[in-house]
């Protein structure tokens, strides 16, 4: 898709670490979440549901290398790694892409998963 910004990534402020034949590695060039990036597909998919097998498995393979890297290279603590899918879920990039997220023990909200929020008395359903 020609108007889709993870078809065509803006290497500005995000670099590609690694790739494979099917999906890409591309961290984030900011200092604040420092080893940040995403694993995309090549393909244009909306979202994890939309994944062949086989992009689904070079997602895994992928995610292996860039644990190696992020450990190798900024020693976190911890991870957070997951996908928003759709508007509610989070998503505002509609295509697919997986968070990898490094972590550190001396972070304001370490300790704090992704559930932390959606387990917040704020999150309570209206209906």
């Amino acid at each position: 898709m020609s108007h889709c910004e993870l078809c065509n990534p803006n290497f500005d402020y995000q670099k590609l670490i690694l790739e494979n034949d099917h999906c890409m590695f591309l961290m984030l060039n900011r200092t604040d979440i420092e080893g940040s990036g995403i694993i995309i597909p090549r393909q244009h998919r909306e979202t994890v549901f939309d994944l062949t097998e086989e992009e689904w498995n070079s997602t895994y393979a992928l995610l292996k290398e860039v644990k190696y890297i992020i450990d190798q290279e900024y020693k976190p603590d911890g991870y957070n790694v997951g996908w928003n899918c759709g508007s509610v879920g989070g998503q505002h990039i509609f295509h697919a892409h997986l968070h990898v997220l490094p972590r550190y023990a001396d972070e304001f909200y370490a300790g704090k998963g992704i559930r932390n929020w959606f387990k917040s008395s704020e999150n309570k359903r209206k209906s």
